[in-house]
């Protein structure tokens, strides 16, 4: 599977945020977007999900152009993972993943017990089965990402959006998350997400997008685009990319923002 977003600009009426950006990402692959508050992320999400029409440009899937796609096909090939969702009623764990199977069902059809079953058990490939019956308004935020997650994957999609997945998460449940990441992506599913966090992209991404101000984008390997002058320049900040290694001997690198610490 190939996504490829080629020379896309797009915004709101006639006012461009994004402009004449391209990316692809293949299966198995993890691409972050990453950038200062304005520069179009969210923007970009909702067009490449068919919210908001491109201005020029193409999206293509295995060089299919997705343009004049209805939204009930774009939904069977691409997921989203929302910041944050609370549902207006007091759905259980199971109905809020059950919903993922709308875009295969017909107008008007309710889940058959082989939804359900598949709902079951992409909970349990979360391992997060354990939630199955409880009310998601009631559990913490780092189980109802999850469950939105499982949510998004019961569509069986191709392409894995992710708009802030670790947003308002504590650390643990952050490391919890990216862990998803790292292993949905090693069974072959192609994801993008954003994040504000460059460590983040250290440690699961294997392609960033940098988007600046005035439409300046950088795209490329991870090691190639984080580095202490393009983040100086795209969030106006000094830091210093440090290395460490893990128990089994893999750097990972992190970002120290150079504060001047007052007595």
């Amino acid at each position: 599977m190939k996504f490829e977003i080629n020379n896309v600009s797009c915004g709101y009426g006639s006012n461009i945020i994004v402009k004449n950006l391209s990316m692809n990402i293949e299966s198995g692959e993890v691409l972050t977007l990453l950038g200062p508050n304005g520069v179009g992320k969210t923007t970009f999400f909702k067009s490449i999900l068919g919210f908001l029409k491109i201005h020029s440009g193409e999206i293509k899937l295995d060089g299919e152009n997705v343009h004049n796609w209805k939204k009930s096909k774009l939904a069977k090939v691409i997921g989203y993972v929302p910041q944050a969702h609370v549902p207006p009623f007091p759905f259980s764990v199971l109905d809020v993943v059950v919903m993922g199977r709308t875009a295969h069902l017909n107008t008007f059809a309710s889940p058959s017990k082989k939804d359900i079953k598949f709902a079951e058990e992409t909970l349990e490939l979360l391992n997060i089965s354990y939630l199955k019956d409880k009310i998601y308004t009631e559990i913490s935020g780092g189980e109802r990402q999850m469950v939105l997650i499982a949510r998004a994957l019961t569509q069986e999609p191709k392409i894995l959006v992710m708009d802030e997945p670790t947003s308002n998460l504590d650390f643990g449940n952050q490391v919890k998350v990216l862990e998803q990441v790292n292993k949905l992506s090693k069974d072959g599913l192609g994801i993008i997400m954003t994040s504000h966090f460059p460590d983040h992209a250290f440690l699961c991404s294997t392609k960033i997008a940098l988007l600046k101000r005035n439409h300046e984008f950088i795209v490329g390997k991870v090691d190639e685009v984080i580095t202490e002058e393009n983040l100086e320049s795209a969030y106006g900040v000094k830091v210093k990319i440090i290395s460490t290694k893990n128990e089994e001997g893999t750097v990972i690198k992190s970002c120290i923002p150079m504060l001047s610490m007052i007595a």
